[in-house]
């Protein structure tokens, strides 16, 4: 800092490229990690997948953020440009013709409505109108509705075809043991040969940045930055690689209803794990899971997913919005909250089962998708129990906006079920209500119940059990100020910030560079360059 108060940006660092296999939006950790790696004089360019159009480009403080456009073929299987037909023989084949053929359908009944209307007010006026016509209208009525039914009857057969193999039959088994046993880790190319397409679409831009280090962002990511990596050495460059394990694989659950997803992917992660020069994740839990999944030498350092403890607004003219107004209810209605991403296992359906016998009491429910399939079939849920009223689906809001956002509720939930990765961590949302000084309602996964009995700061109840949960939400309700105290303890919220974590990131990076680490004090906890951007849309 100079004499006059103005910060100085640290000289210029390696460079510093990090893989996402998303939007950037929405990814709380990513977003943090890319921008204080910046802030501590990194020059760091962030690569996520654009959702569907052009590539995209922003600044996020001092790093920049790319979409990539990543065209995806390859994740569709063969037998989906195929006809079924032993199973659906009168099914339209999948080239798009059955859509075509139902608009037409469609077109054909609308244009006949108006000849109808047409003839109509023809009579209605006094016209003579020939009873050919008429009868020849009717004629050709029938024969649309009956065209109409047989189309719409193949195009089900088609959606039949498409969604009711599943990959999990004794042939899809039988297929995945198969190459297992034949190309071992390699199995991965003929069971998910989707990751390619990551690849293909990020590989040459990477090659073009000539990075000197890469984070790679979870499994998907780990591929793409060894092929890199190897790219890179047989070019004579070196090039660092970092993964940061956001996900123990075994403990999943699949992202795609199929017997392969797994497998595959654990192959796939099995393969480049050894190119890492370095291990990071989220949790202790978990760095001793992946060190002995993988025989790391050393444990994988701890980067937990902590919100900044400064709320540093990158966009002064959009404050944190106000989470009451939203729902439209005043300050003295009972809140929930929900943070984070919606699914059936995140336990959503436990918050609303409850609420017609917690009267009076709201749930804002803020999450990636308010109108997804999950979460229409969760307002649907509550309109049936007859508290719809009380339940509001929101949208995220940006990252630094969280924690302030948040504080309006009464109390934060995390109602998730035991699968093997709820049980091993500390999640990001656990983190936000703490520093949003919420009291907390948890289900009994093994780490976070644990922390919460062993700090006060909620209650715990036995995940899917809709009466325990209606328990701990009156206890929490009835008495809010002896779980905040909690937070009063002293350490407690500092040893869960941001800022801690970006010190252990920084000191990876300086350790794996050192000839190529910025001048200046380690840590990525320095203030925020005066002409940062808004990173628009990111989420919790």
């Amino acid at each position: 800092m100079r004499g006059d108060g103005a910060v100085v940006a640290p000289e210029a660092g390696g460079r510093v490229v990090m893989l996402v296999d998303n939007g950037v939006h929405g990814d709380s950790r990513v977003q943090k990690a890319a921008q204080s790696a910046a802030e501590a004089g990194w020059e760091v360019i962030l690569l996520g997948r654009s959702p569907g159009g052009p590539p995209q480009t922003w600044r996020l403080g001092r790093a920049e953020v790319r979409l990539v456009d990543m065209p995806d073929p390859l994740a569709r299987r063969r037998h989906e440009f195929r006809r079924a037909w032993l199973r659906w023989p009168l099914a339209y084949p999948p080239n798009g013709i059955a859509a075509h053929r139902a608009q037409q359908a469609k077109a054909w009944l609308a244009d006949l409505r108006l000849r109808r209307a047409t003839l109509t007010l023809a009579a209605r006026a006094g016209q003579r109108v020939p009873a050919w016509r008429w009868q020849l209208l009717r004629g050709e009525q029938l024969a649309a509705q009956t065209l109409r039914r047989w189309v719409s009857f193949r195009y089900w057969q088609l959606t039949r075809a498409r969604t009711g193999r599943k990959l999990r039959s004794p042939w899809d088994r039988a297929y995945t043991r198969f190459w297992q046993t034949v190309k071992g880790d390699g199995a991965w190319r003929r069971l998910e040969p989707g990751l390619w397409d990551y690849e293909l679409a990020f590989g040459p831009v990477i090659d073009e940045l000539r990075p000197d280090l890469i984070h790679a962002h979870d499994f998907r990511m780990l591929g793409v930055g060894a092929r890199a990596k190897i790219r890179a050495a047989l070019d004579g460059r070196e090039i660092k690689l970092v993964w940061d394990a956001h996900e123990f694989l075994p403990g999943v659950r699949p992202w795609h209803d199929n017997a392969r997803w797994r497998p595959a992917n654990q192959a796939h992660e099995r393969e480049y794990a050894p190119y890492a020069d370095a291990v990071v994740t989220v949790s202790d839990g978990l760095a001793e899971l992946l060190q002995r999944e993988h025989g790391l030498a050393q444990p994988p350092e701890v980067v937990l997913n902590a919100p900044a403890a400064r709320s540093v607004d990158l966009d002064p003219a959009a404050p944190a919005p106000d989470l009451r107004a939203r729902c439209g209810i005043g300050p003295d209605v009972p809140l929930l909250v929900y943070s984070g991403a919606a699914g059936p296992q995140r336990g959503l359906d436990t918050m609303v089962a409850a609420l017609p016998q917690l009267p009076g009491v709201h749930v804002a429910l803020v999450v990636n998708k308010p109108d997804g399939p999950y979460l229409v079939e969760v307002l649907a849920r509550a309109a049936r129990l007859g508290v719809a009223d009380r339940v509001h689906a929101l949208p995220y809001v940006s990252h630094w906006q969280v924690v302030p956002f948040l504080s309006a509720a009464d109390a934060g939930v995390i109602p998730i079920h035991h699968w093997p990765n709820h049980e091993i961590a500390l999640i990001t949302k656990f983190f936000e209500y703490s520093h949003a000084r919420l009291p907390l309602v948890v289900s009994d996964v093994k780490t976070m119940a644990g922390t919460v009995r062993d700090t006060g700061q909620g209650e715990v109840f036995r995940a899917e059990d809709v009466a325990d949960y209606v328990r701990a939400v009156r206890a929490v309700l009835a008495d809010p100020d002896r779980y905040r105290a909690a937070y009063d303890r002293p350490g407690l919220l500092e040893s869960w910030t941001w800022e801690a974590q970006a010190e252990v990131l920084d000191a990876v990076y300086r350790r794996l560079l050192p000839g190529r680490a910025p001048a200046g004090p380690a840590g990525g906890a320095a203030g925020l360059a005066d002409e940062v951007q808004p990173a628009v849309g990111a989420g919790t």
